[in-house]
């Protein structure tokens, strides 16, 4: 009983919640107010005997109101007022949370932190988080929003904040930290191919190409570094290819120049497209050269268009039919199989509302993106074949491309029975994004594969990769007229209507686990220009992709 009037007593000082927020302010000598969430549930569960504890049965089921908002209280009041082991005792990750929480002061130097926890949804409590960065007589302020999460204790079931980095800092993934000093790298001034400066301000998509800019020739164009608090990134996001992030400048460094092979208004129309859809990436490129000429995402904390790891579906068949066709497997005015099933390795296979072409040919399948007329030549090629056709014409999947910043190069891996089948129409092992695909069809339109960079290999001396053949005569000359059919009366016709000139496309549709539609996927070509963009859940390829890089084609041109 003594510990609920001491409770009672503490609800006696707490001022009223205004506006549904939930502040927690320290004073300069201490704790200056309590949290306002009412219940009392964190003093009672903080002050339990050891004979209740004992007493008490493991809590299961889902949390109350009260145990996700006074756990939070406890977890917020603690780390704001500096009391590390009593932050980290809330969590169920102790050991991790006093680490970064201890950094958090130590090496962020992030001081007066003031948390102020908005309404609780469900077991989520989000929260802002104000401070002072301070370094050798230098300050500034910091203001970001963070969240937690409440969760049962395996165990005894009592709740804690569910640990993870992002809890401190939203963009913190394990093993990452936040470190205030004289920033490791100097920062640079990108320019476009122009002269233009490039900026997020001007180009929301580009804040990850700039940090991956600022990673790679920071040293070597002729900057000086600033004070900074930054993200310093971990063996598990270095694995991932992301750069070190800057979060706020202390004082500027002297940047150096980097100019890249981005056009401004290819740049400009990229970022309008992309704004129209949600999870949307494009890429262009000059298909004779390799230069990269736009790259825009709908997201920005992610490079999805150049480090995206995502099933193309039916755009991979560009590669695929370049192999078909070489190896004598399909040819373009001759018949071909398109049934409505085909089994293989224990599979069965099925076309878009499980349509089939009686007596058609290769060109009419690939125009309509027949699933079933590339599956059933599955037992006719060796496991190996498509991924050495990927690495030897298109330049794919051998993780050697130098484009200037970090990139996933695709994937397609050697794969055996169903899932080299499903390899063969974009699903399977294949992963890919829409620099990759962009290239594909750059590829197609010149010949040969150039390798896409976006800083000139003039500047820091590096190799491009290159490929190890090209493709026969008779082979490119087919799969030019195969994509030139579809952009004209295919799955592509609808989107590229109105882009005229020399062109050539593929609509593709990728069906993931637990998502309700499918990824959209388009890759095409207009004279020089090659372009891909995927809209990630937003269905067909055709109707969702196909515009936006439509419209990128009609700018370039």
């Amino acid at each position: 009983m003594g510990n609920r009037g001491h409770v009672a007593e503490r609800r006696k000082t707490r001022p009223a919640v205004l506006g549904g927020a939930i502040a927690v302010v320290v004073g300069g000598a201490g704790f200056g107010a309590y949290a306002l969430f009412g219940g009392g549930a964190a003093a009672e569960d903080g002050t339990r005997t050891a004979s209740a504890q004992q007493a008490e049965e493991v809590r299961t089921g889902p949390l109350s109101a009260t145990e996700v908002t006074a756990t939070a209280e406890r977890f917020l009041a603690a780390w704001q007022s500096g009391k590390v082991s009593e932050a980290a005792a809330v969590t169920d990750d102790p050991k991790a949370a006093t680490a970064l929480l201890t950094g958090y002061a130590k090496d962020a130097r992030v001081k007066d932190v003031t948390l102020t926890a908005g309404p609780r949804t469900g077991d989520k409590v989000p929260f802002s988080v104000k401070g002072t960065v301070s370094y050798k007589g230098l300050g500034k302020p910091l203001a970001y929003d963070s969240a937690l999460t409440v969760v049962r204790r395996a165990g005894d079931g009592a709740p804690r904040v569910d640990w993870r980095p992002s809890v401190v800092h939203p963009d913190l993934k394990d093993g990452d930290r936040l470190v205030t000093g004289e920033a490791g790298t100097p920062p640079v001034k990108a320019l476009d191919r122009n002269g233009g400066e490039l900026t997020t301000a001007k180009y929301p998509s580009l804040g990850t190409v700039l940090d991956g800019l600022r990673e790679k020739y920071g040293e070597k164009a002729g900057g000086e570094a600033g004070v900074e608090l930054r993200v310093v990134r971990g063996k598990a996001s270095e694995k991932a290819k992301l750069s070190d992030k800057t979060l706020l400048e202390l004082s500027e460094g002297t940047p150096g120049t980097v100019k890249t092979t981005l056009d401004p208004s290819l740049q400009a129309a990229a970022e309008a497209q992309v704004a129209r859809k949600a999870r949307a990436s494009v890429v262009a490129l000059r298909a004779s050269t390799g230069e990269i000429l736009a790259v825009a995402n709908s997201s920005h904390g992610f490079n999805t268009a150049f480090q995206g790891s995502l099933a193309p579906g039916s755009t991979m068949k560009v590669v695929t039919a370049s192999m078909l066709l070489e190896k004598g497997l399909a040819a373009m005015d001759e018949k071909h199989p398109c049934p409505k099933y085909f089994s293989y390795g224990g599979w069965k296979f099925q076309n878009l509302d499980k349509f089939q072409i009686k007596d058609g040919t290769f060109k009419a399948s690939f125009a309509r993106s027949c699933n079933t007329a590339f599956i059933s030549q599955a037992p006719e090629l060796e496991d190996d074949d498509l991924t050495e056709q990927a690495q030897q014409v298109f330049g794919l999947g051998r993780n050697d491309w130098q484009v200037g910043v970090p990139t996933f190069d695709g994937a397609v891996p050697v794969q055996s029975k169903a899932p080299m089948a499903a390899s063969l129409i974009g699903q399977g092992g294949v992963r890919m994004n829409p620099l990759n695909m962009a290239s594909v069809s750059a590829t197609v339109r010149a010949g040969v594969f150039h390798q896409p960079y976006l800083v000139s290999p003039e500047v820091d001396g590096r190799k491009l990769a290159t490929a190890s053949r090209t493709l026969s005569a008779d082979a490119l000359a087919q799969l030019r007229e195969l994509m030139a059919y579809t952009a004209t009366a295919g799955t592509a016709a609808e989107a590229m209507a109105g882009v005229s000139g020399e062109i050539g496309a593929k609509t593709g549709s990728a069906e993931v686990d637990g998502q309700k539609k499918p990824n959209g996927w388009f890759t095409a070509y207009r004279g020089d220009l090659a372009a891909a963009g995927v809209v990630q859940e937003g269905g067909h390829g055709g109707s969702t992709a196909g515009p936006l890089v439509a419209a990128l084609l009609k700018s370039g041109g």
